[in-house]
C-alpha cells in the first residue's frame, strides 16, 4: 500500500480544533504536518490489576496521547453474554477431562473469573463496560519515533499490558485519540466496574485537579516540574488553610534559589515581602525589583527604636513603650530590677513629651527622640536606679555599640519588598539588630490598614533566629497570628535536626500548611522522617536528591519535583559561584 496524501476532513478535525493542514498515511504511521504519530492497541491485559495501573503511560515522560473509549453493557445483554463465555470455557474444561489431559490453568483461571464475575453481576454489585484503550505516540522524525514506541511498549509490559500497532488503521486510530468522542478502531475489551475504576490515575504523582464545576482558585505560584510526570507543580500557598511555609534542606541543596523564585512569583501577584536575610543574599533581587535593602552595620546605616509607627492605633504609643521595655532588656542581656524597669517607664513618657509627642495622635508625626535623649532622661532622674540603668545603657549610646542608634532612621522600611540584612552586624549586637528588623517587620504586618493586602515574610536561616529568645518567639507568634492578617511565614533552614528538637520549632513547622523537603544528610534524614511521616522511598528520594530537587509535602499530597526558572529569573536567583541549581 503507497503512502497518500489528503487534507483532513470532519472526521479527522473538528471546528475550532488545530489540525494539520494535510495527513500522509502509511502501513504503520501517519505524518501530521511536520511531525510522525503511531497508534497503539491495548490487547492483552493482567489477570489481575491494582491502582492507578494505567499510571505507567498516563505519566510516561514524552509527548503521548492516552484515549480510553467506555461504553456500558446493557444489563439485558450481560448476563447471556457471560454465560456464554462459562460455556465455552466449562465446554473446554470437560475436554481436556475426557481426553485425559491436564487442564490448561489460563483455562482454569479465567472459568474461575467469568464465574466470579457472573456471581456479582447478578447480585448488582458490579457491571460490564465494553472499553477501548488506545495510544498514540508522537515526535519530529522516524527514528525519534522508532524510540518513542520502544519506550512506551516498555513502560505498558511493566504492568502486563500487550500494545499491539493499529497496523494499516494509523488514521483511524490517531482520530480515536483526539478529544472528540470518536472511536474508529472499535478494538474493545470487556472490563468490569473494579478493573475499570482502577485504571483512573487516582494515584497520580501531580497535584489533584479540581472537582467537576469547582473553577480552581488564582494565584498560584510555579514551584517547578514534576519528576515523576514531567508536570508542572503549581501551588498555591494562599488557597491553603494557613499560608505558612517551610524550607529544610542541607547546605547547597538549592533552598535559597528555590525560595527567591517564590519571592519574585509573589511579586509578580502584587504580594508585599520582608525577609531577613543573614547573608546578604537577597540585595541583588531587591534591586532588580525596585525594593529596599536595610545593611543593619553598614557605617551610616541607622534606625531610631523610638519612632512611632504610622499604623493608626489608639494605643500606637503604649505599644512602642512596651517595645522600648523589650528591647533595652536585650541589650542588657536580661531584664531590669523592677526598679530600673520603673524608671525606665517614667523615663520613656517624659522622653516623648520633651519631643512634643502625647497621646494626641495628631503629634505623633513630629520628630521621634533618640536613644541617647532617653539615656539623658535617666540620668537626670534623681531616682538612684535610674541612675543605674543609665550607665548600663551607655555602650549603646555613647560607645562602641552607638552607631546603629546614633541618629534618625536612615532607610524607611518601605516598599513591595524589604530586606533586611544581618550580615554586617557583628555578632555582639546582632541579636538586637534582628529584634529591630523583626519588630519594623512585625509593625508593617499588624496595622490594621494593611491587613487586606497579602504579605509575606522570608526568614532565611532561620536557625540562627531560633538561638535567639526573641527571634524563636518572633516565629512562633507569626506562624500563630499570621493567617489572620492575611500574612504568610516562609522559614528556611539548614539545620533541621535542631528546629525539630525545639518545641517552638516543632510549632513554627507545623503550623505549615506547605512543607518543602529538600536534599537532606544521613545524619538528619531519621529525625526529618518520623517528623514527616516519610515512607521509605521518599527517604531514599530525599537522600540523593541533586540540588534544585524536593518533595513538597502538603497534607496526603506528595509530590517531587525540580524547581525551575527562566534565564532571567536564573540570573537574579543564583547565589554562588557556579551554582546551576
Amino acid at each position: 500500500m503507497k503512502p497518500f496524501l489528503r487534507p483532513t476532513t470532519p472526521a479527522t478535525a473538528t471546528d475550532g480544533m488545530p489540525s494539520p493542514a494535510a495527513l500522509q498515511v502509511t502501513p504503520s504511521h501517519v505524518r501530521l504536518g511536520d511531525g510522525y504519530a503511531a497508534t497503539y492497541v491495548v490487547c492483552g491485559f493482567p489477570a489481575e490489576v491494582g491502582a492507578a495501573w494505567l499510571d505507567p503511560l498516563l505519566s510516561y515522560p514524552g509527548r503521548v496521547d492516552v484515549a480510553i473509549h467506555i461504553e456500558p453493557v446493557p444489563a439485558q445483554l450481560a448476563a447471556p453474554m457471560l454465560r456464554r463465555q462459562r460455556s465455552r470455557l466449562e465446554s473446554s474444561r470437560r475436554i481436556d477431562a475426557d481426553r485425559g489431559r491436564l487442564g490448561d490453568p489460563i483455562v482454569e483461571a479465567a472459568a474461575a473469573d467469568a464465574a466470579d464475575l457472573a456471581d456479582r453481576v447478578a447480585r448488582g454489585a458490579a457491571k460490564l463496560f465494553d472499553t477501548g484503550i488506545y495510544i498514540t505516540v508522537h515526535a519530529r522524525d522516524l527514528d525519534e519515533l522508532r524510540a518513542a514506541a520502544d519506550g512506551v511498549k516498555a513502560a505498558a509490559a511493566s504492568v502486563l499490558l500487550d500494545l499491539q500497532p493499529a497496523t494499516f488503521r494509523h488514521q483511524q486510530g490517531w482520530v480515536a485519540t483526539l478529544p472528540i468522542g470518536e472511536d474508529p478502531l472499535r478494538v474493545r475489551r470487556i472490563l468490569d466496574t473494579p478493573a475499570l475504576a482502577a485504571a483512573f490515575p487516582f494515584a497520580s504523582a501531580d497535584l489533584p485537579a479540581p472537582t467537576p464545576g469547582a473553577a480552581p482558585s488564582p494565584g498560584g505560584v510555579l514551584y517547578g516540574v514534576n519528576t515523576t510526570s514531567n508536570g508542572v507543580l503549581v501551588w498555591n500557598r494562599w488557597a491553603q488553610d494557613n499560608h505558612n511555609s517551610v524550607v529544610l534542606a542541607r547546605s547547597g541543596a538549592g533552598k535559597s534559589y528555590l525560595v527567591k523564585l517564590d519571592v519574585l512569583r509573589n511579586l509578580y501577584q502584587g504580594t508585599m515581602v520582608s525577609v531577613v536575610d543573614p547573608e546578604d543574599e537577597y540585595a541583588p533581587l531587591a534591586e532588580h525589583v525596585g525594593g529596599t535593602v536595610v545593611q543593619l552595620g553598614r557605617p551610616g546605616v541607622r534606625i531610631n527604636p523610638l519612632d512611632v509607627p504610622a499604623d493608626g492605633r489608639p494605643d500606637t504609643l503604649t505599644r512602642r513603650g512596651l517595645f522600648l521595655h523589650t528591647l533595652i532588656a536585650v541589650m542588657l542581656g536580661a531584664t531590669p530590677p523592677p526598679a530600673e524597669s520603673a524608671a525606665l517607664d517614667r523615663a520613656i513618657i517624659a522622653t516623648y513629651a520633651r519631643a512634643g509627642i502625647s497621646a494626641d495622635p495628631t503629634t505623633w508625626s513630629r520628630p521621634a527622640p533618640l536613644l541617647r535623649d532617653l539615656a539623658d532622661t535617666l540620668a537626670a532622674d534623681r531616682d538612684p536606679a535610674a541612675g543605674q540603668l543609665a550607665a548600663r545603657v551607655a555602650p549603646w549610646t555613647t560607645g562602641n555599640f552607638a552607631s546603629l542608634f546614633d541618629g534618625p532612621t536612615t532607610t524607611a522600611p518601605q516598599g513591595h519588598l524589604v530586606v533586611w540584612s544581618l550580615r554586617h552586624l557583628p555578632d555582639e549586637i546582632r541579636n538586637v539588630g534582628t529584634l529591630l528588623a523583626l519588630d519594623a517587620i512585625w509593625s508593617r504586618i499588624d496595622t490594621p490598614s494593611a491587613t487586606t493586602d497579602r504579605q509575606l515574610v522570608v526568614v532565611d536561616e532561620a536557625w540562627l533566629l531560633m538561638r535567639d529568645g526573641e527571634g524563636a518567639r518572633f516565629l512562633f507568634r507569626m506562624a500563630k497570628a499570621a493567617r489572620k492578617r492575611a500574612a504568610g511565614l516562609c522559614v528556611v533552614t539548614q539545620d533541621a535536626a535542631d528546629v525539630l528538637s525545639t518545641d517552638l520549632g516543632l510549632a513554627v513547622v507545623s503550623n505549615a500548611a506547605t512543607q518543602i523537603l529538600m536534599g537532606q544528610s544521613p545524619q538528619t534524614i531519621d529525625a526529618i522522617a518520623e517528623a514527616f511521616d516519610l515512607t521509605a522511598g521518599e527517604t531514599r528520594l530525599l537522600l540523593s536528591a541533586p540540588r534544585g530537587e524536593g518533595l513538597l509535602v502538603a497534607g496526603r499530597d506528595r509530590i517531587p519535583f525540580r524547581s525551575v526558572g527562566s534565564p532571567s529569573e536564573h540570573r537574579i536567583a543564583i547565589t554562588g559561584i557556579g551554582e546551576t541549581a
